[in-house]
């Protein structure tokens, strides 16, 4: 039963980085869409897929954080966010131990919910609410040139949070846009300042 979680484990990973594909394979003279226009480096773009696949791995490896939790990791630029549920404090302070020390993590933010699973209803609205501030990002009033695509948007039961390597104006405008998307309960900001 290990080998196939394993197996389903390294075929999720293969199928979420598809997009990421001719990063690892091709280097920097064929980098993908993402790593294109992110202020990452390449390197540093591939490390932060590695840390959330080991985090994913490390989690899974852990039989009753894996039964009883429903955990997101999202790492950009080796900043962790942790989103989800856990039953119990001991859980989710278990996860993030398992997390912090992955090679290369520089600062994990906790925020798991101590809180019974979601379901999909909520997990589906959820990834809704994620597209539709993603789409709002583009064409800020102030920011024409700014790229939408720097910001990452997580959403976890109507709590979007905000990821990236942003000038504070950037920052504060792409913050203010989120929070006017209708469903969006709150907005944490989580960017790493240029400025």
């Amino acid at each position: 039963m290990r080998m196939i979680n394993s197996l389903l484990l390294v075929i999720v990973a293969l199928a979420s980085f598809q997009g990421c594909t001719p990063v690892v394979v091709g280097g920097a003279a064929a980098t993908g869409g993402a790593a294109l226009h992110s202020r990452r480096t390449v390197g540093t773009f591939v490390d932060d897929q590695g840390i959330e696949l080991k985090a994913r791995m490390a989690l899974s490896d852990d039989k009753e954080l894996s039964r009883q939790t429903h955990i997101n990791i999202i790492s950009y630029n080796g900043i962790v966010l942790m989103v989800g549920q856990a039953p119990t404090d001991e859980l989710r302070q278990r996860a993030q131990d398992r997390v912090t020390g992955i090679e290369k993590v520089r600062h994990v933010h906790n925020e798991i919910a101590i809180a019974a699973p979601s379901s999909l209803t909520a997990r589906s609205n959820d990834t809704l609410l994620t597209g539709k501030v993603k789409t709002s990002l583009f064409g800020i009033k102030g920011l024409e040139k700014f790229d939408a695509t720097r910001t990452k948007v997580v959403t976890e039961d109507g709590i979007v949070y905000l990821m990236g390597m942003l000038y504070r104006n950037e920052a504060d405008a792409v913050a203010e846009r989120a929070r006017q998307v209708g469903g969006v309960e709150k907005v944490v900001k989580l960017f790493e300042y240029m400025d």
